[in-house]
């Protein structure tokens, strides 16, 4: 039956152990790199140049005998280094002194003996200081690149953890700008399928007053335009913007419902920029704006009223102004426009037109509420220029002295 084990079992059961032998196979190779390096030099600089008329074999052995020596001598110098490492700073290059002079000493004693078994030199203690002093250097040295490698290794873990923590990051804020994506999408659906629902209901309402008064061809004539304003609403992602050209056709498949509700008492003016038609704006973005003046400015008024929509191109900017001849510039100025009452003209329409501007633009837009000259509402939106369907650009800030949001 096979043993199940967790996986900090597995890392303390094979991996440190492994990592650490690992350790113990690099210090013993750079142990015996650094010593026969040592060898070399030592023979080359000093036994191949002092003896050069009588070279003997036993002064070339001693080379390697000391550096046999050195490699046993510094061995526990590693596990002093390491015992230090968490401790003080003075405590530690004090450890760290002590250690090199240990060493240097234990080091000079036994490369003496050792020459002196080794040669037939007899008067070498008298030159203690001299040795001593090479080898307090040559262990200074070791020390240095001990904790050179040491450091080298920790910055390359340290970078490594670094790099470890920055995928990670990224790939939480890739997951995070998925879910904001994802809200952010089913948000503007939500947004543009709340536009409908209120126009729908009237407008079959008057369908079905048409077809109590037996006007068979205006009711025929309304669902017809009605199924033509619905695909198009249907047909145009929220996500994406269209051309402002196809905008001012829904307006006008929209109006023309709502001149078969209102026939006379409601007049429409228009004055469209051609420069203006090739506009990319959010779709169904006008409609809220003129159901709303529809709804406050002409229903409520025997005499109906007028709807007027003005577009100019203005240096980087779109501008749309949606006016009517109602009594919503009374109502500016009196402070009710914007309460909080149900019967507000700043209705979910508008409320939803203001909060789709902004999952587009950012804050690079303009909603403006003034009073128009005959007295009623006017709504004017600055939209950013941009020529690619999918890319509206966005980030400046909203300029606007009587811009009220919700």
């Amino acid at each position: 039956m096979l043993d199940v084990i967790s996986a900090e079992a597995f890392k303390s059961r094979f991996g440190w152990p492994l990592l650490k032998r690992r350790a113990d196979y690099q210090f013993l190779l750079l142990q015996i790199l650094g010593w026969t390096t040592l060898t070399v030099i030592s023979f080359l600089s000093l036994t191949l140049w002092y003896k050069q008329d009588q070279l003997q074999m036993n002064y070339t052995l001693h080379t390697l005998v000391q550096s046999m020596l050195g490699v046993l001598v510094s061995w526990p110098l590693r596990g002093l280094f390491k015992g230090l490492w968490d401790e003080k700073a003075v405590k530690r290059l004090f450890g760290i002194s002590l250690g090199i002079i240990l060493a240097s000493a234990l080091w000079t004693v036994s490369r003496i003996i050792s020459f002196m078994a080794m040669t037939e030199e007899r008067e070498v203690w008298l030159d203690f200081g001299g040795w001593i002093w090479g080898s307090i250097i040559i262990f200074i040295g070791w020390t240095s690149l001990y904790h050179g490698i040491k450091y080298y290794q920790l910055w390359l873990a340290e970078r490594e953890e670094l790099g470890e923590l920055v995928a990670k990051n990224r790939e939480i804020q890739l997951h995070r700008s998925r879910a904001e994506l994802v809200a952010r999408n089913a948000q503007l659906k939500m947004l543009r399928y709340q536009l409908n629902p209120h126009f729908l209901f009237n407008t079959l309402n008057a369908v079905s007053a048409l077809i109590t008064m037996n006007d068979a061809n205006r009711a025929n004539s309304m669902i017809v335009q009605l199924s033509n304003f619905l695909r198009y609403s249907l047909d145009n992602d929220p996500e994406q913007l269209v051309a402002l050209e196809d905008e001012i056709r829904a307006v006008d498949l929209y109006l023309n419902i709502e001149k078969t509700r209102f026939g006379e008492r409601l007049r429409i003016e228009m004055d469209v920029d051609p420069a203006s038609r090739s506009v990319y704006v959010p779709s169904l973005i006008l409609q809220p704006l003129i159901e709303n003046s529809v709804k406050y400015a002409i229903a409520p008024q025997e005499k109906g009223g007028k709807v007027s929509i003005v577009t100019r191109l203005e240096e980087s900017y779109c501008a749309i102004q949606v006016s009517d001849s109602g009594n919503g510039g009374a109502e500016l100025e009196a402070g009710r426009l914007f309460s909080e009452n149900s019967e507000s003209r700043l209705g979910v329409g508008l409320r939803n037109t203001i909060d789709r501007l902004e999952n587009f633009y950012g804050r690079d837009y303009v909603f403006k509420v003034t009073s128009s000259d005959s007295g009623g509402l006017s709504i004017i939106l600055r939209i950013p220029l941009t020529s690619d369907v999918n890319a509206p650009q966005a980030v400046a800030s909203i300029t606007s002295d009587t811009l009220e949001r919700c």
